[in-house]
Parts: structure tokens; sequence; C-alpha cells
């Protein structure tokens, strides 16, 4: 074996240079974040960051799919036919509170620097949109009034995913126990979910 620096394949490379851009963005925001800092965190040299991500904002981008697309995957647990709508819902809110707790970074990137940053807010629109719609399932599957229609499942989904992400700025914070937050959370959701399901 030669006593040279060891390749990383290409895949680690990039995944190492999202993770070194996730960390610096989420500290500094978008406008205050150089490519220099980025290449520094990721311990490589600009021209190389240049080579893989050719603009901030291409790097930013990437950033953005990459961890909105671990939040949808970590969302999509709770969606299991074989439980019942409580359970769907105590899964779901413990996962999205989780995926917070676990990547704080990530959440900061997602909802705090990207939704404020011009041309990148419509990409963490469409991946709320979607948790909303699958939240909005989860309700419908689960309901069984004649009277609910569409539009109650989505506005009750529209409250719940707002509350979350309330909550979930709170966890970001360290201020707020995980456990706690989930119970509290499960049970404002959960007597909203029976609202939607009866007559009364």
């Amino acid at each position: 074996m030669s006593g040279g620096t060891k390749r990383l394949p290409r895949a680690v490379r990039e995944q190492q240079m999202l993770d070194a851009a996730v960390k610096v963005f989420s500290q500094n925001g978008f406008r205050e974040t150089s490519m220099d800092a980025i290449a520094a965190e990721a311990q490589i040299s600009k021209p190389m960051l240049y080579l893989y991500y050719g603009s901030k904002d291409e790097l930013f981008s990437a950033c953005i799919a990459r961890e909105s697309g671990l939040f949808i995957d970590a969302m999509s647990v709770g969606f299991d036919p074989s439980l019942s709508q409580r359970e769907q819902a105590v899964t779901v809110i413990r996962e999205f509170l989780r995926f917070v707790h676990e990547h704080r970074q990530s959440w900061r990137v997602l909802y705090r620097v990207a939704i404020g940053t011009a041309g990148f807010a419509g990409i963490v629109s469409e991946s709320r949109q979607r948790v909303t719609e699958m939240v909005a399932q989860l309700i419908k599957a689960g309901t069984t009034v004649e009277g609910a229609s569409d539009i109650d499942f989505e506005l009750t989904a529209v409250a719940i995913v707002g509350a979350a992400e309330a909550v979930a700025d709170r966890i970001t914070e360290g201020d707020v126990d995980l456990e706690k937050a989930t119970n509290l959370l499960v049970g404002i959701t959960w007597r909203g979910l029976k609202g939607v399901g009866t007559d009364s």
C-alpha cells in the first residue's frame, strides 16, 4: 500500500462536501456563507469544491434536495396501513420531531435559511406540501364520518404540520425535551383528529 493520500469514492466525497455545507449554512445563513468556509470545513481545496458544485447556489440546492429527501423518508415511516389511526399519528409525530432532534442543522437549513432565501423557498414549500398531503391521507384513512370533506382533512393537516414546525423550532434551540414535546403534540393532534372524525 502506498503512503499517499487515500482517494475517496466520488459519492463519499460529495456527501462530505454536503455535510460541511449544511453545517456552515446552518450556522451562518446563505448570504454570509462563503465557498472558502465550506471548503475549509470539508478539508478540501476551493477549486475541488467548485469542480463538484459550480456555484454556491448549486451547492445550496444540493443541500436542500438531500435534506428534504431525508425528511420525507423519515416521515414516510409512519404510514403503515396495519396501524390504527392513533398509532399512525403517534408514529408520524415522533418521526417528525425525532428527525429535527437528530438533524438540527438540516432543519435550520430547510426551515430557516432556505425558506428565507429568495429562489429557494419554493423547494421547501414543495417538501412541506408533500408532508401535509401525507398527513391529510392519514386523517382521511381513519375518518368514517360522511360529512367530512377533503378540505376538512387538508386544513387539519396544515394545522398539525404548522404546530409540529413550531415545536420543532424550539427543539433545535435545545430548550424543549423531545419526549415531552412528542407527548404534548400527540395529545393536541389526537384531539384534532377525533374532532374531524365525529358528527358533533
